[in-house]
């Protein structure tokens, strides 16, 4: 096992011999928990050198140490922190300047964001509360060739430093692949690629947004987003929505009280209800875009996955007047973990947010940006789509039979013409909060209508992600389900 260098301050001007102070300095680590119970040490030559002392130094600081019982040596094998330590109540915090907790700061500070924390979820559970690809199937041999070729073709230029705006040749295809399927007039001046949709919804916002600047929001919406928005001085207004999407009456009526700075919305499959933004309202909103002078940032993303009737492209399609922030991810095509999001806009908005996120993280990963872009190049990427197209349209078809078979009188809902997850209103009586609690106790999770409220009331609705369980787990998920249903 390869130990990594340790640090222990040395005062050469002390009267404590040097030896009692690594001693003490390495006891004191072991205390605290920094050094753990069977951690391996450093060699005595190795942490001589490290620490610019004689070796016999060390040796004698490693035998008053384990004449203390801290740590153990194994012939042959090494010096290891002991398994079973002295029994020694912990240091006081202002015994050593090494013995410091870290609970606490010592300057102003704001509490954090709020951010969704990921869920360890237990073996064996069935999960609906989020709308994710079922990264199972993807196609890893084809993803691992695309990486291969990366790592052959792009070199060692890849792995340096580059321009923050994102590999030109991701761009490029970004670029045709939105022309051709979204009717968006992109080229690669107009795209910033980004780290995931979360990205690109940070930077727009950083880029757009001044502290005390009033944006609009789904009332029912995607917390993330408004949580973007908010770090970076935003205040927020809820506009509410009904089965035609955002309310644009209610939209040009608050912008007539206070003005508004932009409008976040998710037109194609509204989040979490999944109504698309109808014909009516998308003109009107354009219109009172261009007259009122106010940005529109466009969250599309699962575009891909629209299974009734013609897809509807973007609201950014039809945008002529330069008031559309666009942005895209690959993450529900592919997988979450990749990372990769994009923004379409107005080449100076471009320039500006690519300005920002040089000094975020200064660039995204090319080799990634590389091996997707030979992805779609190739068609790989759009022939994984039609596939999974297919698949998911079986799954909602499988949860929605499921549903009707074991929920009918419990849930209400249209089926979704598109997207990855199914919204259902509640029975009256039913505690939607309660039903989400009891429904986890026995494997199956997903997400009840509180959690996407803006101020956080409670809502008698769920929301089912199918696109990640295959059609026999969906069965069983309503089934568990079922048994978990709140009784009056």
């Amino acid at each position: 096992m390869r130990t990594w260098e340790l640090s222990v301050p040395l005062d050469e001007a002390s009267p404590t011999p040097l030896f009692v102070q690594i001693a003490r300095a390495l006891s004191e680590d072991i205390r605290r928990g920094r050094l753990k119970p069977g951690a391996a040490l450093p060699g005595s030559r190795a942490l001589a050198t490290t620490l610019r002392v004689h070796r016999n130094t060390v040796l004698a600081a490693y035998q008053e140490l384990e004449a203390q019982g801290w740590i153990s040596t194994a012939p042959a094998r090494g010096t290891f922190v002991s398994s079973a330590l002295p029994d020694v109540e912990p240091a006081p915090p202002a015994a050593s300047p090494r013995s410091r907790t870290l609970d606490s700061v010592g300057f102003a500070l704001e509490p954090p964001l709020r951010t969704r924390e990921p869920v360890d979820f237990p073996r064996g559970a069935l999960v609906l509360s989020g709308g994710t690809p079922d990264v199972r199937l993807l196609p890893v041999e084809v993803l691992a060739r695309a990486w291969r070729r990366a790592f052959k073709l792009g070199g060692q230029r890849l792995l340096d430093y580059a321009g923050p705006q994102g590999h030109p040749r991701l761009r490029a295809a970004l670029a045709q692949m939105l022309a051709s399927v979204r009717g968006l007039a992109a080229t690669p001046d107009s795209l910033l690629v980004t780290r995931g949709s979360q990205g690109a919804l940070f930077l727009a916002a950083r880029a757009l947004v001044r502290p005390g600047d009033r944006v609009a929001v789904e009332a029912l919406g995607y917390r993330p987003a408004w949580e973007a928005l908010r770090s970076v001085g935003a205040q927020l207004v809820p506009i509410p929505v009904d089965e035609e999407g955002i309310r644009v009456d209610k939209l040009e009526a608050a912008a007539a009280r206070h003005g508004l700075r932009a409008v976040y919305l998710t037109p194609h499959h509204q989040y979490p209800t999944t109504v698309t933004l109808s014909p009516a309202r998308r003109l009107a909103l354009l219109a009172w875009a261009r007259s009122s002078g106010c940005a529109l940032i466009e969250d599309d993303y699962d575009h891909e996955f629209h299974y009734e009737g013609r897809p509807v492209l973007p609201l950014a399609s039809a945008d002529r007047d330069n008031v559309v922030i666009y942005v895209g991810t690959l993450s529900k095509v592919l997988a979450p973990g990749l990372r990769v999001g994009f923004l379409f806009a107005p080449i100076p908005f471009i320039q500006r947010a690519t300005s920002i996120r040089a000094v975020v993280d200064r660039q995204g990963d090319l080799v990634a940006e590389y091996a997707l872009a030979e992805l779609l190049e190739e068609g790989e990427l759009q022939r994984h789509v039609r596939k999974m197209r297919g698949v998911y349209r079986s799954r909602r078809d499988a949860l929605v039979e499921a549903l009707h078979k074991e929920l009918s009188g419990a849930l209400d809902f249209t089926v979704p013409a598109g997207g990855m997850t199914l919204w259902a209103r509640c029975a009256p009586g039913l505690d939607a909060a309660a039903w989400a609690r009891s429904a986890s106790t026995l494997g199956a999770w997903f997400s009840h209508g509180g959690q996407y409220t803006f101020d956080g009331q409670p809502l008698p609705a769920v929301r089912l992600g199918y696109a990640g369980l295959k059609e026999s787990e969906l069965r069983e998920a309503v089934r568990r389900m079922t048994r978990a249903r709140p009784r009056k």
